[in-house]
């Protein structure tokens, strides 16, 4: 696509309609992404692709004048403005490179690449094509994260020197492509712990990382060959540049007395703060402000924050912004979990 009709594409957005999206994959996580995207009004949902003609029928109740097309080929044929893939993550980096090379904005599900070469390539994909590319680290978007973030900025927990991280899924996921080392690139660690590296970094700036450490087991055993196993359980420890210790813990399937543990604490020499999920939920969280042995509440149920990573990166595309420098930030959390899986 040549420049002029990157040029027309924008000044279209920014000028007369909202974006023209297309959705492949639209399995829960798709779907969910989809409609919150609707509803905001930064998008029309103008296609839908997904190997389930259950999942695309689902679709097109929310979006019922979605065109249902086969694959990813069909979407680049529609001249949309954006795609927004939730497809196995295998798939996830080679479908964001042609569709940016091609001159989509692009929205994908965590994780963008397996490894941060993967995620790197997609990375200067975007940058090549001048195009907005955002992933679904959403737990950034949540009220109590946001609020965490703004009293670190502000000073009020002094220096942050410690930083625990916790993610236990007592189920795990359901579908036998997360168990294929080939297809899934790791197990908790990349489903669950990307999550923790990036909340971690993201909080505190993204400082420079100076040591990682991890330890990975598979059925209560260090994992053996990483090459037919994924892990089910994970610790790391990561040392910052600056001297912030960072511990995380996640894993799937572990007894953990409810449906999830979730928690990010932040310990400074001034106070501490902590996001936790409440009774279980992997959805309801409260965030806190500790002071020596008092606390104050900043935040509690009920947050809409599923969607709002997918968003913020309609409303970006609709205001028409392309290529976000901050997308290197994702090479870099992928260039933790490598450490932690000693790649």
């Amino acid at each position: 696509m040549t420049d002029a009709l990157l040029d027309t594409r924008t000044d279209a957005l920014t000028h007369s309609r909202p974006p023209r999206l297309g959705f492949l994959g639209v399995g829960w996580i798709g779907r969910h992404r989809m409609e919150a995207i609707a509803r905001a009004g930064f998008g029309q949902v103008a296609a839908v692709s997904d190997p389930s003609s259950e999942m695309t029928a689902a679709a097109r109740e929310t979006a019922p004048d979605a065109e249902v097309v086969d694959g990813l080929d069909a979407l680049l044929e529609m001249g949309l403005d954006g795609i927004v893939i939730a497809t196995p993550s295998a798939l996830h980096a080679g479908q964001s490179i042609r569709a940016l090379e091609a001159g989509f904005a692009v929205f994908c599900q965590k994780p963008l690449g397996r490894t941060a070469d993967e995620v790197r390539r997609v990375v200067d994909a975007a940058r090549a094509a001048d195009r907005l590319l955002s992933a679904d680290l959403s737990y950034r978007f949540t009220e109590g994260m946001r609020h965490i973030r703004e009293r670190i900025e502000g000073g009020e927990l002094g220096r942050v020197y410690a930083v625990d991280l916790t993610f236990h899924n007592a189920y795990g996921p359901d579908k036998p492509w997360f168990y294929d080392p080939a297809l899934s690139g790791g197990g908790c660690v990349m489903d669950l712990g990307v999550h923790l590296v990036d909340l971690a970094l993201w909080t505190l700036g993204f400082p420079a990382v100076d040591s990682v450490d991890g330890k990975l087991f598979s059925g209560g055993e260090p994992l053996r060959d990483a090459a037919k196993q994924v892990e089910d359980y994970a610790v790391a420890s990561i040392g910052l540049q600056d001297g912030t210790a960072v511990r995380l813990a996640c894993s799937w399937r572990v007894s953990a007395g409810q449906d999830a543990v979730i928690a990010a604490d932040f310990y400074g020499t001034a106070g501490g703060a902590a996001l936790r999920n409440v009774n279980g939920s992997f959805y309801d969280f409260t965030a806190e402000l500790f002071h020596g042995t008092s606390r104050e509440t900043l935040s509690t149920p009920p947050d809409e924050w599923g969607g709002r990573a997918g968003v913020d990166w309609a409303r970006r595309l609709a205001a028409g912004e392309r290529f976000d420098p901050a997308s290197e930030r994702l090479v870099e959390v992928a260039a933790v979990l490598d450490r932690i899986y000693g790649r």
